[in-house]
This record gives C-alpha cells, structure tokens and sequence, in this order.
C-alpha cells in the first residue's frame, strides 16, 4: 500500500473554526481528482503537521470520510483509502441514476458550451491514448451536469459520489477501454442537449448508467474470482 507521503505537503492552513469539516472536504477533493488511491495510508502524523490541525481535529475528518465510506480505519494498522466493492458500485448507481438524468432534464444552470469543451478534452486525451486524461475529463463531465441543478446541497452529496467513483474507476486501470467507449457516449447526450432534447438525453444518461454499472460490476466480480 502507498503511503500519505503525496499529500503530506498539501497546501493551505484551516481557515476557520470548522477545521475537521475544511479538512474533510480537502482529501475528498484530492480524492475526486485521482490524487490519492484506493489502499493509500493517510499518515495521521505528517496529515495533521501539514494541515496545521491537531490530531483530535483530523481524526474527526477521519470520522466524516469514514461515514462516508471514502475512507476505511483498520484497527492496528491506520487509515486508508477506501477500496470500493460490488456493493458501494450498486449503492453509488442507485444515486447517479436518481441525480443525473433529473440534471439533464430539469438544470436551470445547464452549460452546453462547456460540457462541449470538455468533450473536446476527452477526445484529446482518447487521440493519445491518455486514459487519466480521459478520467479526469469524465468525472468533470459528471461534475458540470450535476452543477446544472444551481443545487449547493445536491452538488455537495454529488461530490462525495464522484470521490467514491474515482476509487472505482481505479478498480478498472486494467482495462483501458472502459473509458475510451464513454468519450462518445458523452458526446451523444451533448449533442442532444444541443438540440434542446433534453427528455431524450435523461432517457439516455439512465440507460449509459445501466451500462457502466454492469460493465463494473462484471469486472469486480471477475476480479474477485
């Protein structure tokens, strides 16, 4: 397992009384953006040194993460990035399927032009074969459609979502096409959106979110066999 060493210079002090809470949100967004991994030993020590908190404040982000299933505490051993199994894939679906489509549908704040241009990048990265390009473009994908609901809340619960994700598409660096085939896929909700259709893209997105939960959950289970 890797250890916290990468983030053990994270920039940035607390900047108010909600410190746990600040911190929180900081390995979650490391988390999100492919930064940490899944089995990555978060040091208590160096985490609590570089973030200028006490250990008593980190162990309570510990404990949101942990609720949060982003993290795992194994006794005796520390904590560590989480690994995510066929059920977090079943449990983070059921959310997608429920946020996503209804962004597509009803987003008063939906940006055609720049989930345009982030098709653009996802394409890039396909053309060079750069699959954390693709990645990384995927989940800013994700991330603009659910930003479409001007929702804090539901941007909120979709940003711990998108951390689990990261650490499931980690589960899938074997098989470099599983992005590849939703660089297009992506493309086609655009282009619908595009069109103004946008019942015929929610319609879509449930049925590209039907697809990848299955494609993760066959690759899960071959995996464990």
């Amino acid at each position: 397992m890797n250890s916290s060493s990468s983030v053990s210079a994270l920039p940035g002090k607390a900047p108010h009384a909600h410190s746990s809470v600040w911190a929180a949100n900081l390995l979650r967004t490391r988390i999100a953006e492919g930064e940490l991994l899944p089995g990555d030993k978060l040091s208590e020590q160096s985490l609590a040194e570089s973030l200028g908190l006490s250990r008593n404040t980190l162990r309570e982000s510990f404990t949101l993460l942990d609720s949060e299933l982003i993290i795992t505490r194994i006794p005796n051993r520390g904590v560590f990035v989480a690994s995510p199994d066929a059920d977090d894939v079943r449990e983070i679906y059921a959310v997608r399927r429920t946020i996503e489509p209804a962004c597509l549908a009803w987003g008063p704040e939906l940006d055609v032009e720049q989930l345009s241009q982030i098709i653009d990048e996802a394409r890039a990265g396909l053309a060079a074969g750069d699959i954390p390009r693709m990645a990384n473009a995927n989940q800013a994908f994700h991330q603009e459609l659910v930003r479409s609901s001007d929702s804090s809340l539901v941007q909120e619960l979709m940003g711990r979502v998108l951390a689990r994700m990261r650490l499931v598409f980690h589960a899938m660096s074997d098989a470099p096409d599983f992005h590849s085939h939703y660089v297009e896929q992506n493309a086609q909700l655009v282009k619908l959106l595009g069109e103004g259709k946008r019942a015929e893209a929610a319609t879509a997105m449930r049925s590209y979110l039907d697809k990848a939960e299955a494609e993760l959950l066959e690759h899960i289970d071959a995996a464990s066999a």
